[in-house]
């Protein structure tokens, strides 16, 4: 398979550590772009993510760090900045971020466009930029016009391409890439795939980000759930069906939230290649 990617938090206990490293060896073998790692509210997990992100780097693979503004400073984001460039780090997934719970202090950069911008302007074009895009909408957008808009923004303002949030709906995807054709934006948007092990997870996670689970892949789910070889099984064929779908009517790549996990990714990445 081509310009496939990987996600991954990162691991807060050397246990943690340990297992992500032979879950990364594992996904190496498909020969991805890259791997990236996460950035908690606020850069919650900033130290975190320095260090996943350099254990990729040192271990001979190719990693991206997630970066937020909100609730930062151009001083602040600038150090973050400098040390990944001073690594050799050379991509970054930018984005708003969300604020800590019971935190008010937005920042000197509200918007995912302006840390685009701001990226732009200390280091040029040092760093290949993604951003984020949301083809069944950001669940606090004021209205799906504002949501494209703030997404038309982001890559006009320099970003290089975009990942998805994940969806189970192929006809969300492409809907989205003709509203951009027709905007006159033709940057590659990479689908976001999130592989299905865990039921009350995957509801719990889609809830929260203005996913939608089709109803009849939940219903689905939910007669699996004390049959958890039954769900994965399931879970690998429909979002395998899907990335089918996608690579068929034209997806520049696929971008898997792994949740620091190997088995269904490496399953559903062989379905494709048979």
């Amino acid at each position: 398979m081509k310009n496939i990617s990987f996600e991954f938090f990162p691991p807060k206990t050397d246990e943690g550590r340990a297992k992500l490293a032979k879950v990364r060896d594992k996904l190496a073998e498909l020969d991805p772009l890259y791997f990236s790692v996460t950035y908690g509210a606020g850069g919650s997990t900033q130290e975190g993510t320095l260090n996943a992100v350099l254990d990729i780097k040192n271990s001979g693979y190719s990693a991206a760090p997630h970066l937020s503004c909100i609730g930062s400073s151009r001083t602040h984001l600038r150090e973050m900045i400098e040390t990944y460039k001073s690594h050799g780090i050379n991509r970054i997934v930018a984005l708003r971020g969300d604020l800590p719970s019971g935190t008010h202090d937005m920042g000197e950069l509200h918007y995912a466009n302006d840390l685009v911008e701001f990226i732009r302007s200390e280091t040029g074009n040092h760093f290949q930029i993604e951003v984020a895009a949301y083809p069944e909408y950001h669940p606090q957008a004021m209205s799906p016009k504002a949501d494209f808009q703030h997404f038309i923004n982001k890559m006009n303002a320099g970003a290089d391409s975009a990942i998805t949030q994940y969806f189970f709906n192929a006809d969300a995807y492409f809907y989205f890439l003709e509203r951009c054709q027709k905007a006159g934006m033709d940057k590659p948007i990479i689908p976001g795939i999130m592989p299905i092990t865990n039921f009350s997870r995957l509801v719990s996670f889609s809830d929260m980000c203005g996913a939608e689970i089709p109803r009849w892949v939940r219903k689905r789910l939910e007669d699996f759930q004390d049959d958890i070889d039954s769900l994965k099984s399931f879970g690998v064929d429909v979002v395998s069906k899907m990335c089918q779908q996608l690579q068929e009517g034209g997806a520049p790549g696929l971008h898997f939230y792994s949740l620091n996990q190997s088995e269904a990714s490496i399953k559903i990445c062989k379905n494709l290649s048979e």
